[in-house]
């Protein structure tokens, strides 16, 4: 019972401090300058232990989504030139990190199917970095660990099979209650920021919803959504879509007619 204000103490700590674009609390201490260089060390070395894509006719489809996203991300994220670069990999998957970096997997682009949807998968990656997500997660892991150590400390006087437990069921309700929603919650602030951000450089919105159903195709099952850092396939289409409300018009307003094509 003694690490239970503790814990208390971790969960409030980690719903608090600054606010997400969306409004919702953060808890972030990490500098930007510490994000910016962490994010510029790791694609460092992604570039030099992932095969770079040779195709110019698909880095050129990648790189121009990117080059009408980037100018409508604010300056506050990243004041800089962006970074992009075609990782040959069957990862159906793509990144962006703080320092103004955008990775993108040929793997992906088997599943989009035109600019628009290729919008909305860099839209949702760019959208972390805008909402400061990587500040978030470090900071909340490294909360969780010390959690975790001090109540390790306070249990010293306890039996081992005691400590065992407390401190399997104290791992547990972090990872269930506090990081995994952690995540989720991140999953659906980048679906709504990125949405709104591939609108307004002039990317259909309703394709986020079309890319989401390809997704959900090309995934297969997929643990339940308690169980997951990630939201279901089926909550993210019904948000994005909900959401097309407030999309719809930014896209029919903004002036930018992208023309990106993708190969064949």
């Amino acid at each position: 019972m003694k690490i239970l204000p503790l814990v208390l103490l971790a969960m409030f700590t980690l719903t608090s401090c600054t606010k997400s674009p969306t409004g919702r609390s953060q808890f972030a201490f990490m500098s930007q300058s510490k994000l910016e260089q962490m994010g510029t060390e790791s694609f460092e070395q992604m570039k030099s232990e992932i095969p770079i894509s040779k195709d110019m006719k698909l880095t050129a489809f990648v790189q121009c989504v990117a080059d009408q996203i980037t100018p409508n991300v604010s300056k506050e994220a990243h004041s800089g030139d962006w970074e992009v670069v075609l990782f040959d990999s069957e990862q159906i998957n793509a990144f962006a990190l703080p320092g103004g970096k955008i990775g993108v997997y040929t793997g992906i682009l088997n599943v989009v199917e035109d600019q628009h949807q290729l919008a909305a998968i860099m839209g949702h990656e760019v959208a972390h970095v805008i909402a400061n997500h990587s500040n978030e997660r470090l900071s909340s892991n490294q909360a969780a660990a010390v959690t975790q150590q001090l109540a390790g400390a306070l249990l010293g006087g306890q039996d081992e099979k005691t400590k065992s437990y407390v401190m399997a069921g104290l791992g547990v309700g972090l990872q269930y209650g506090v990081l995994m929603p952690y995540g989720r919650s991140h999953e659906k602030e980048a679906d709504i920021i990125g949405q709104e951000l591939m609108a307004v450089s002039g990317f259909k919105p309703d394709a986020a919803v079309a890319l989401w159903h390809n997704m959900a195709a090309a995934s297969g099952s997929a643990p339940p959504e308690f169980m997951s850092t990630h939201p279901s396939h089926d909550t993210r289409i019904n948000k994005l879509t909900e959401h097309l409300q407030v999309t719809q018009p930014m896209y029919t307003a903004s002036s930018n007619k992208p023309n990106c094509y993708k190969p064949k």
